[in-house]
């Protein structure tokens, strides 16, 4: 997908919108269209919007049904976020660090008795826990966004890391994989498990685990120095033609079954995917919230609950920063918003933004 414009080019357009006529700024407006009285306005209102919403959100937490205050409060950070501008936005900086930072406290207190707990941390990455482990899949600090102040501190994700046993990659795209991330798993004699040919160039490729992508064939990855062991199934996905990508169907030791998408995208792959639900029991299925016809992927997995990721992801131009309210478009199976024009599936859909958390339990 495209990327909005670099830090350097947007500086050179903020420096050659100043007139001899302004106050010079040590800033500049964020929007070199505006005046600097115009721009700081839209800091303020972002500020105060990002406010409700965090407001909203405490209070209505990710469920199904999805309650309309709590939709009211997506779409509202659907409108803040999708402004072309907004990745440099302070407001927007600290609506991101501040909900980060509250999981990460979240993560390092909760303890499962049963069930699982999912976060949704940046873009499509998650992490999992249940009683006996802790997964992550697609863990990055947000360095796509190509922003200063924007991304996940060091300290922060190095705790998140901390945390974990295992790192799932879907594939090389740097909204999903991160090296300095997956060094710091294979740091602590953690398994990461990525496609084959993903950073075959670095020294940290003999490190990676490479499991076999063959379609509905369990294998055994051992994780806390032996003590554990997954079942893991790598379906062979695609972003495209050309770019590997692995959907991960992972059960964890209490028998509950997590898959993670990446950015699945080919028509040719519905030969596996529409048998999903044959072979195997999915609990949760974690989407790219554009993937091709989510209608016909939520059929073939039947999964229990839906967790869609990738809305939001600020690294992007706006048309492709995909917003809460084309996934709620999406699930209704409508042809205009990438469906087969069926009618739309379902399963229960749990929409969720930075740092929130959500309680699956089958019973």
């Amino acid at each position: 997908m495209k990327r909005i414009l670099s830090i350097a080019i947007l500086l050179s357009l903020i420096t050659s919108s100043y007139t001899q006529n302004s106050e010079p700024d040590p800033i500049g407006p964020i929007n070199p269209t505006l005046s600097i009285s115009e721009d700081q306005f839209l800091n303020n209102q972002a500020e105060a919007l990002l406010e409700h919403v965090n407001m909203v959100l405490s209070k209505h937490q990710p469920s199904w049904p999805e309650e309309a205050d709590r939709r009211s409060a997506l779409l509202l950070l659907d409108a803040v976020l999708h402004d072309v501008y907004a990745p440099l936005r302070p407001p927007v900086h600290v609506f991101f660090k501040t909900r980060i930072k509250k999981a990460v406290d979240e993560i390092e207190q909760t303890e499962i008795e049963s069930g699982a707990r999912i976060w949704k941390l940046y873009n499509h990455g998650f992490l999992i826990r249940t009683r006996s482990v802790t997964i992550g899949f697609d863990l990055v600090r947000g360095k796509s966004v190509n922003i200063e102040g924007f991304s996940i501190g060091d300290d922060d994700m190095s705790r998140i890391i901390d945390q974990c046993d295992v790192l799932f990659i879907s594939h090389i795209h740097d909204d999903h994989a991160e090296e300095w991330v997956a060094q710091s798993f294979i740091d602590q004699g953690k398994p990461v498990v990525a496609p084959t040919g993903m950073w075959i160039d670095r020294p940290v490729y003999a490190h990676i685990t490479h499991l076999e992508r063959e379609s509905h064939i369990e294998q055994i990855l051992q994780v806390q120095g032996g003590q554990q062991e997954l079942k893991v199934v790598i379906y062979p996905g695609h972003q495209g033609v050309d770019i590997d990508n692995n959907v991960t169907l992972v059960y964890t030791p209490e028998g509950i079954s997590f898959s993670q998408m990446g950015d699945q995208a080919n028509d040719d792959d519905f030969e596996w995917i529409d048998e999903v639900a044959n072979n195997h029991v999915v609990d949760v299925l974690m989407p790219n919230c554009w993937t091709s016809d989510i209608v016909r992927v939520a059929k073939g997995f039947d999964p229990e609950v839906i967790i869609t990721g990738h809305e939001n992801e600020m690294g992007h131009t706006i048309d492709h920063r995909e917003p809460y309210w084309l996934t709620y478009q999406r699930r209704k199976g409508s042809e205009s918003f990438g469906g087969s024009g069926e009618e739309g599936y379902d399963n229960p859909l749990i929409l969720m933004t930075w740092g929130e958390s959500y309680y699956y339990n089958r019973e």
